[in-house]
């Protein structure tokens, strides 16, 4: 039996151990002058029992299998033959690996060592062992503990409080984890940049002009020194960026105005699904139809009128960006937009203002932090969009403001730097890192700006 299976038998008794409590409940209720003698509902006794099944089984799967694997390496150590242990480790590692890799595709026969196939069948044996005891285990403390909840279960037991505490607890490990999460990326980000400007200057790096990370991997091999100047990638991040929310934020918001305000409920109810339906397109699709489509387009244009057009170009990519973008502007002015109070409509049009004017000087001031949170989703989708530049944009770090000319971003030089096997401990491969905390610091600017912008106007409508 695989764990999957056992969680799912685990919570199948689980389920069935919540039904025997809410009957157990209403057995209990019967004698007490009915439901209103129980101090909870019969609901919460049956969860309070599914969670005295759940959560220790849970817990012990968990732990198990995290222990597992340690505990079978040390009883399998004395397998592995002398012979290999004083190779050193990594022939240790290596000889494991093959007998994991036999055991997991249930082929130990295409092993042609006789020890390696005793090994590896000790190996299954111990496996399969495991599963058993874990499965034996499981299962006695789901059964044991779910008859022991059932017999707790009286007319004064605060079952709905003991749930609820449980539940809040979860909640609040939930947003810890999270928390926490987050606050690992940005240390190991940081961590490892560190490390890049240990031995590439700061100064340099946020002020160079040149972008050529090719290094030599060996002091006497002849190669590039490498130049980590960032300045083209952020300009070339800005400008496609900047021409994305040029088509974005126009047609996003007027869509969203026409939509919440002009359009019928049942133009509305078959405009917008089909609106939304372009953020959920693939950004590969939208990047074959820059690169197929658009650039070739936009070549042909410039030709006919005298302008030096690349193949793959900052304004085929930003144009591809924007319309991708829509849905994110559209979408979330639409509902800020529509959840502005009628009663401040209806004000102003007691005032004698027309719709048009009630839109520009009343819907659109009250409803403009949500706009501007919006907006700030949609240029933070723009700026870490990697598929549409690599295919529409291309990879040279050009230093330009031409949107006719090719331009890369920063998370297409991390995808570049991180592509293939990769030893984090070369300055090219500590450089992704670098770009890394640079975005990070950008977006968490944005952000602040954004949320002064939201306080300001937000204080007029309290």
């Amino acid at each position: 039996m695989s764990v999957t299976n056992l969680i799912l038998v685990t919570l199948l008794l689980t389920f069935l151990y919540f039904v025997f409590g809410r009957q157990k409940a209403f057995a209990v209720a019967k004698t007490s002058g009915g439901l209103q003698g129980m101090h909870s509902l019969p609901s919460h006794y049956g969860a309070y029992v599914a969670v005295w099944c759940a959560l220790p089984a849970l817990a012990i799967i968990v732990g198990w299998k995290l222990f597992e694997p340690t505990v079978i390496d040390s009883m399998l150590a004395s397998s592995i033959p002398d012979s290999v242990h004083e190779l050193g480790e990594k022939s240790v590692a290596l000889y494991r690996n093959e007998i994991n890799n036999a055991v997991d595709s249930n082929n130990i026969a295409s092993l042609t060592d006789p020890v390696k196939q005793a090994t590896a069948t000790r190996l299954a044996s111990l496996q399969n062992s495991a599963m058993l005891g874990l499965f034996v285990l499981v299962l006695c403390t789901v059964i044991a503990l779910g008859v022991f909840a059932l017999k707790r279960i009286t007319p004064d037991m605060t079952a709905r409080h003991r749930v609820e505490s449980v539940v809040r607890s979860f909640l609040f490990i939930s947003a810890t984890i999270a928390i926490l999460t987050t606050v690992g990326i940005v240390l190991s980000v940081l961590f490892e940049s560190l490390r890049f400007f240990s031995q590439v200057n700061l100064i340099d790096f946020v002020t160079g002009l040149n972008w050529s990370p090719q290094t030599a991997i060996r002091a006497d091999q002849v190669g590039s020194t490498g130049a980590f100047g960032a300045i083209p990638l952020f300009t070339g991040t800005l400008l496609i960026s900047f021409i994305a929310m040029l088509v974005a934020v126009p047609f996003g918001l007027m869509s969203a105005i026409y939509l919440a305000e002009y359009a019928t409920p049942r133009v509305r109810a078959i405009v917008k699904p089909l609106l939304e339906m372009l953020a959920g397109i693939p950004t590969v699709v939208y990047g074959v139809f820059a690169a197929l489509t658009v650039a070739p387009l936009i070549k042909d244009i410039g030709s006919a009128v005298g302008l030096s057009v690349a193949s793959e170009s900052a304004l085929a990519a930003g144009l591809v960006m924007g319309i991708m973008i829509i849905p994110f502007v559209s979408s979330l002015s639409d509902d800020v937009i529509t959840a502005v109070p009628q009663s401040m409509r209806d004000g102003s049009f007691g005032l004698g203002a027309t719709h048009s004017e009630t839109i520009r000087k009343v819907v659109i001031p009250a409803a403009l932090p949500g706009i501007v949170g919006g907006i700030l989703l949609a240029v933070s989708r723009a700026i870490g969009e990697t598929m549409i530049v690599v295919m529409a944009a291309g990879l040279a770090a050009n230093l330009t403001a031409n949107p006719l000319e090719a331009v890369t971003t920063v998370t297409v030089q991390i995808v570049t730097l991180l592509t293939g096997d990769q030893e984090f401990d070369s300055t090219k491969t500590l450089a992704a890192f670098a770009l890394g905390l640079m975005l990070f610091v950008i977006t968490l600017v944005l952000n602040v700006i954004a949320l002064y912008v939201v306080r300001r106007y937000r204080e007029q409508y309290e």
